[in-house]
């Protein structure tokens, strides 16, 4: 085995070659590529901790920055990656140390150990993550608060067991959704705080004799603080099983919003045309424009929730403290991430470019006495009847087959209550009771989905909207930040 492709971690304890198959099995090198630019990031704030620290020379410290600054400038070598090193973190340390000798390369792992090194670039990586897919889902919300402003006005049949149940609007069903990946961005806004703690100088799990500065550490790569128990830092994944059930939430959101695009979509409904890009059609039938991405963006639900109860099983049962299991976490940790990511940005796209037939939900909105209601609370508000005689009353005329004064009065005497003629009830009281759009227009409580609600819902939702656009754009900057702050003082460092 040549120098470069020596795993200088193995030599030492152990001895013989592994088999292929055996060196594919415990390599992690796969799902490393994802975390290795947050390895380099890690290096150089280890090595400018230890040279702060005097637990390194600062010649030392300059050449061990200068090959990492090597790296992070023109990329990773291939080699690093080969899977004769069971991580990326041994095929860095091992690039470095054929590149700029032993003496140098190898003080690069001073006070620490491989179990805080991928803990704290696990956090890196999932951080980045959170922000990305806040600022989806930040766009998302932007195209439902701006499709709902189109159609503040329009009518539609609401459903309750996929039964008629109360017409409302457009605009109200689609701020409901919106509501929900609003929640969906808090979630993540908060696990966000504990994603960012900072396990580096834990070492393998009870830190180092060196006198090292963990604060510096975390300050040095925009940790808000670190975590302080260093048993708990390496060996816990809850941030990971805490982001993936987020994820499997948002995306139990964006599957409900899909099962109604594709059943809205159908020749049963016909409210809305998905746009061509966001549909397929059929090897035989021709004429079929079938809602597929909808459809797999359902599925891909179910592949994140498994993702996440993968990473639960793995974590469930391991004693204190790190053990290799956790290794298997990382895949599915960025299948969560890469199949919710993939399906909010592509859910934006799509309703973007649906058409909404707001003739069809409007034809369909007062079907199935959906302003029942309307008629039974018009009868315990301008006549006195108690609410449970009238709901009876009504419920009967339409068995009955219709809501007319007659009907109304027919069946209070049957029942024998008092006949709604006899309270003075009229049938234009009735007709305007059971009229779609005096029925929304009368439900104005907040987040109802009269037009007058509705503006003043959407005015309350673009400035939250926004204020936590300003507050994710302040997050990015900080981060950002940071590192911009690490290679600095690493250049620094080289050139003094």
């Amino acid at each position: 085995m040549d120098r470069m492709a020596e795993d200088v971690v193995r030599r030492g304890r152990l001895s013989g070659e592994r088999s292929g198959e055996m060196v594919h099995f415990l390599s992690s090198m796969d799902a490393d590529r994802c975390i290795a630019d947050a390895d380099i990031l890690v290096d150089i704030a280890h090595v400018l901790m230890l040279s702060q620290k005097r637990i390194i020379e600062r010649k030392t410290a300059q050449d061990l920055l200068a090959a990492l600054l090597d790296l992070y400038d023109n990329g990773i070598p291939e080699s690093v990656f080969d899977e004769r090193f069971e991580d990326v973190h041994a095929g860095i340390e091992s690039y470095l140390i054929a590149k700029i000798g032993e003496e140098t390369g190898g003080r690069l792992h001073i006070g620490r150990s491989r179990n805080d090194e991928v803990a704290t670039c696990l956090r890196i990586r999932v951080r980045e993550d959170v922000t990305r897919q806040l600022s989806i889902l930040l766009g998302l919300r932007q195209v439902l608060l701006a499709r709902a402003e189109e159609h503040g006005t329009t009518v539609m049949p609401g459903f309750t067991h996929l039964q008629y149940a109360q017409p409302t609007t457009l605009a109200h069903h689609l701020l409901s959704h919106e509501a929900a990946f609003a929640r969906d961005c808090e979630r993540l806004r908060e696990a966000f705080s504990r994603i960012n703690r900072c396990p580096l100088g834990s070492a393998a799990f009870a830190t180092t004799s060196y006198p090292i500065d963990r604060e510096l550490s975390a300050s040095l790569l925009g940790f808000d603080s670190i975590l302080e128990n260093t048993m708990d830092a390496v060996s816990s994944r809850d941030f990971i099983l805490e982001l993936l059930a987020d994820l499997s939430i948002l995306m139990a959101h964006a599957s409900r919003l899909c099962e109604e695009l594709v059943v809205w979509s159908s020749s049963f409904a016909r409210f809305v045309e998905l746009g061509d890009a966001f549909c397929s059609t059929s090897s035989i039938m021709p004429q079929k424009k079938n809602p597929d991405s909808a459809e797999v963006m359902r599925a891909k639900a179910g592949s994140v929730l498994g993702a996440t109860v993968s990473a639960f099983t793995i974590q469930k049962a391991l004693p204190q403290s790190y053990n290799r299991d956790l290794q298997e976490m990382t895949p599915a940790l960025l299948r969560g991430i890469q199949d919710a990511k993939h399906s909010t940005r592509i859910l934006a796209d799509m309703l973007s470019s649906a058409s909404f037939h707001s003739d069809q939900m409007a034809a369909e909105a007062g079907k199935g006495y959906s302003t029942a209601t309307d008629l039974a609370d018009m009868l315990v508000q301008k006549h006195g009847m108690p609410f449970r005689t009238a709901h009876t009353l009504v419920g009967k005329a339409i068995r009955k087959g219709s809501l007319t004064l007659a009907t109304l009065d027919a069946v209070a005497t049957e029942e024998g209550f008092v006949r709604p003629s006899d309270l003075g009830v009229t049938p234009d009281e009735i007709t305007s009771a059971l009229d779609v759009s005096q029925s929304i227009d009368r439900r104005r409580a907040p987040g109802g989905p009269s037009p007058f609600a509705v503006k003043i819902s959407l005015a309350n939702r673009w400035k939250a909207l926004e204020d936590e656009k300003k507050m994710l754009e302040e997050r990015r900057a900080a981060l950002s930040g940071a590192v911009a702050r690490l290679i600095s003082d690493a250049r620094k460092e080289v050139s003094r």
